[in-house]
């Protein structure tokens, strides 16, 4: 990446950039190929033809296209602070902070696991492995009776 100002919040990784953030994979140029996975990973985010022709021209994508193509989540506009990136990152895990921390972490497991096991079916069994971890927490109770008591739950990761 050319730029500092892409933000990632561990657990959602939704990726953040402003719209003068550049990103490449150059190495073409250099008459080497992307590695630490960039041949590998690229493909998955955006598709095989469009990481190909990124990588064979090595050419710089910016803030909303990389939004369009899916390379970032998020393209916003930069602040006077330079941080508009991180803190569009910071409201979105403020989202997260009401949601069951055990229920995140298996969600994360089994789109992340489940992606990578292959076929939708093997996929699925990661899914339900996930879920049944998250069938015996406290989590889940507290988030039942806070439904029922209609108030905000209090997860406490357990």
């Amino acid at each position: 990446m050319m730029a500092s100002l892409v933000s990632e919040s561990a657990i959602l990784k939704a990726v953040v950039s402003t719209q003068s953030t550049g990103m490449a994979l150059s190495e073409t140029k250099l008459a080497i190929i992307p590695g630490g996975g960039g041949t590998q990973r690229l493909p998955r985010v955006v598709g095989v033809p469009k990481a190909k022709e990124l990588i064979f021209t090595g050419r710089d994508v910016y803030g909303e296209e990389a939004e369009k193509i899916g390379l970032v989540n998020y393209c916003v506009e930069q602040n006077g602070d330079g941080n508009a990136a991180f803190v569009k990152s910071m409201e979105i895990a403020t989202l997260l902070q009401d949601r069951g921390p055990v229920a995140l972490r298996m969600a994360k497991k089994a789109i992340t696991e489940g992606f990578e096991a292959g076929p939708v079916r093997a996929g699925l069994e990661v899914e339900h492995e996930a879920y049944m971890g998250v069938i015996p927490t406290t989590d889940r109770i507290e988030a039942l009776m806070a439904f029922r008591e209609k108030r905000k739950p209090n997860f406490k990761g357990e």
